[in-house]
């Protein structure tokens, strides 16, 4: 009974190892491990986004892809302070502080006038809201080579031969310690289980009196948060380019894909598997060209897993 229960995590175990053994077949041990420790930092991101989505999702029912976009405009935000010589912790504050801005906006001023409409509609409306954040970014700033860095940069710790960032390890420490605080947010706090029961009825939950505006709110400021640290450390750990975090929000949508729009465990599980097998992939010259589109197959190998003998959906319970 026990082994059937976790037979999943096993499997998903066993196919971990066999592809590292796989791609760092011939490769120094020292490198593969670099190229793991690197793809968990950038699984750490897409596992956040896809968090991001997913406790939107579950509260208000919208799939938001201007996550990405948010943090575009706040990463931009901190870059151009820190150049006109602001002190780089308020930078940092200002970035999580407007991606804040334009999430709680579209959650304040444009979602309730699309509440009732379908699903697809509401997605699509969040991808133009993102581009229009992402028109008026490319505006403000030309599109020249930039770069962002945190202290945590140049401090680090040596781990068999390998050293490991501080800002590396803060990001994948941030991932886990996120998906922990939200999961007893959700499940102790009287604002949580209001969200919890939006999740599950929301016509019935305005019946008996849960100001569905004001949860609704507390899930876009979340949302918004995490857009804003999601992309203050894309733009350090990867690139600072508003096209590019602005596209993160593909792997996070496959990231929470695998979760199914409900499990953020598993959420945190695909973004992390995604980050390390795109980072693999490097290892092959034969695969190599399929990393970019390397997430996605992974969502979809995930949902096939799930819905065997099933018909395909993303509503279901874990």
């Amino acid at each position: 009974m026990m082994l059937s229960r976790y037979a999943n995590w096993f499997l998903w175990a066993a196919i971990m190892i066999a592809l590292i053994l796989w791609f760092g077949w011939g490769q120094r041990t020292t490198m593969v491990g670099l190229f793991i420790a690197s793809g968990l930092a950038v699984g750490s991101l897409y596992a956040l986004g896809g968090i991001g989505i997913v406790v939107l999702y579950r509260a208000t029912g919208v799939l938001n892809f201007s996550g990405g976009a948010a943090g575009a405009a706040g990463a931009m935000t901190a870059w151009q302070l820190e150049a006109w010589g602001a002190w780089p912790p308020i930078a940092w504050i200002a970035c999580i502080l407007v991606a804040l801005m334009f999430t709680l906006f579209y959650g304040r001023v444009i979602a309730p006038r699309l509440a009732w409409r379908e699903t697809v509609v509401k997605a699509v409306a969040t991808l133009g809201y993102a581009l229009i954040i992402l028109g008026l970014v490319s505006f403000l700033w030309v599109d020249d080579p930039r770069s962002i860095s945190l202290p945590t940069d140049s401090v680090g710790v040596r781990f068999l031969g390998m050293r490991l960032t501080a800002t590396r390890l803060l990001v994948f420490g941030a991932s886990i310690a996120i998906v922990i605080g939200i999961y007893i947010f959700l499940s102790r706090t009287k604002v949580g289980l209001q969200m919890r029961s939006l999740a599950n009825d929301r016509d019935l939950s305005a019946l008996i009196g849960i100001p569905i505006l004001r949860v609704e709110t507390i899930a876009w400021g979340i949302a918004g948060v995490l857009a804003g640290f999601t992309g203050l450390m894309f733009a350090d750990l990867i690139r600072l380019e508003a096209t590019v975090i602005t596209f993160m929000v593909i792997p996070s949508i496959a990231a929470a894909i695998c979760g199914r729009l409900e499990s953020l465990a598993v959420v945190l599980i695909g973004g992390l598997s995604m980050g390390v097998i795109e980072n693999l992939l490097t290892l092959s010259a034969t695969f190599r060209g399929v990393r970019p589109i390397a997430p996605f197959v992974i969502a979809a190998l995930v949902l096939l897993y799930y819905q065997r003998g099933q018909r395909l959906t993303f509503g279901g319970r874990d």
